[in-house]
């Protein structure tokens, strides 16, 4: 099932990666107690952003399928057809892994 929605400006769509229930050590974390995940996928991009003087059009550097990183508090949670997803500008992603 592929999500069928585009967002407007340099918004980007991702999907956040779970989180984690289980330390390196093998101690299973309670859910009250697990951190947001900071890295997740894209699933769908906007066509870009328009430069202030001149009004081009400025793509975005960052694409769907693309696995990134963004910031603790980045973005607004929405749940599309049961699957939970963020919304955030280009500029909150810090990272394409």
């Amino acid at each position: 099932m592929s999500l069928n929605i585009k967002p407007i400006g340099d918004r980007v769509v991702v999907e956040a990666a779970p989180a984690e229930t289980k330390t390196a050590s093998g101690i299973y974390i309670p859910e009250t107690a697990q951190e947001k995940p900071q890295h997740g996928k894209v699933v769908a991009v906007g066509p870009g952003r328009y430069a202030d003087s001149t009004g081009n059009l400025i793509p975005l550097s960052v694409k769907a399928g693309d696995k990134v990183l963004y910031g603790k508090f980045a973005g607004q949670e929405v749940t599309i057809e049961g699957k939970d997803y963020l919304i955030m500008r280009e500029s909150d992603i810090y990272i394409v892994l």
